[in-house]
């Protein structure tokens, strides 16, 4: 059974594509077929089938595609009959051919695709059949336009909310990150410890990742939408804690790296390590302010009323010779990191 993993993917397709995909679907033939009469509209079913994407950049896209692709092939297997007439093997040149031209105009897959099986049909069943390759034309542009029409006008897909909801769990961890560094520095720690500490910062990263896919998607939902004016500036804002977060990702695990590296059990007694724990845990919790739903963390509200993270000079006590680039170093990744909190331009 493990083989079959292989041919299931991860989630399923949302249902409302799934439904719009087949309404598209049954829409074309319908069409096509009461404009065409003879031939099964498959070509137009075919097109619906395939049009309807996630966004409706993504459909626009697959309908011009496909229709080039279509009409491409055609043409190609219109004057490859012109110049060498009919037979078995004009079929097979005709397929060589479409692919040689697709490869040679870099074609998207689609339509590299599309070419040679146009040509294909025409030639093999067309030849007999008067007007077929007229006839395939119209419906694949039928099929096409009803998959576009059909996922702009039933709920186009927008998807702005799952954007925000990945950057927002960027955030959380990335203060959540940013707390443990606080908790690692008020009390002693084991080489496991700073082990995992430094594992569970290298996750950021592809979170971070995980929420710039869900961005660059959101951006494609909104291309050409008609509701795009609405969802836009929920995006931007988006669009612009993420490029903090980038920031403070880097700073976050420069941090978590400097305390793996150069911990020893004598740094929880100095003296200035105590007031950087502290505001390292405030710069924490400003950070979680940010988030973009706007909601303290139910258990975080009675925090509301602490002063911004660094709102006061620390005192720094000459550290002992051992600790000192230590102490430096977390101070200037603090400093910097609460000025993406803050948005004050570094000094």
């Amino acid at each position: 059974m493990r083989y079959l993993v292989a041919f299931r993917a991860s989630a399923r397709i949302p249902l409302l594509q799934t439904g719009k995909t087949a309404l598209a679907t049954v829409a074309a033939w319908l069409v096509a077929g009461a404009l065409i009469r003879g031939e099964l509209p498959t070509f137009a079913a075919i097109a619906a089938l395939l049009v309807v994407q996630p966004s409706l950049n993504q459909t626009l896209a697959r309908a011009i595609e496909r229709s080039l692709g279509v009409v491409a092939g055609v043409l190609v297997a219109y004057v490859v009959g012109i110049v060498f007439g009919g037979g078995y093997w004009i079929v097979l040149a005709a397929i060589v051919i479409a692919i040689g031209l697709a490869w040679l105009f870099r074609l998207t897959p689609t339509t590299s695709v599309q070419v040679p099986i146009s040509a294909m049909l025409v030639l093999s069943i067309g030849m007999s059949t008067p007007g077929y390759a007229a006839d395939r034309i119209i419906e694949t542009v039928v099929g096409a336009a009803i998959g576009v029409a059909v996922n702009i006008f039933v709920v186009p897909p927008i998807s702005v909310e799952p954007a925000r909801r990945a950057v927002d769990a960027l955030l959380a961890e990335t203060a959540d990150r940013i707390d443990a560094i606080a908790l690692a520095l008020t009390r002693a720690q084991t080489p496991q410890a700073l082990e995992e500490l430094l594992l569970l910062s290298r996750l950021l990263i592809p979170m971070g990742a995980k929420a710039d896919a869900a961005l660059t998607s959101a951006d494609e939902s909104l291309s050409i939408n008609p509701q795009r004016g609405r969802h836009q500036p929920g995006l931007d804002e988006a669009i612009q804690l993420r490029a903090r977060l980038a920031r403070l990702t880097t700073r976050t695990l420069a941090m978590t790296r400097t305390l793996h590296d150069r911990f020893s059990p004598e740094l929880v007694d100095e003296p200035t390590v105590t007031a950087l724990a502290e505001e390292t845990r405030r710069a924490a919790h400003d950070l979680r302010l940010q988030r973009l739903d706007h909601q303290a963390p139910a258990d975080d509200a009675s925090a509301a009323a602490e002063p911004p993270a660094l709102t006061a000079p620390i005192t720094v006590a000459s550290p002992d010779p051992q600790h000192w680039i230590l102490i430096g170093s977390l101070l200037e990744d603090l400093r910097r990191i609460r000025e993406e909190i803050t948005g004050e331009e570094a000094m």
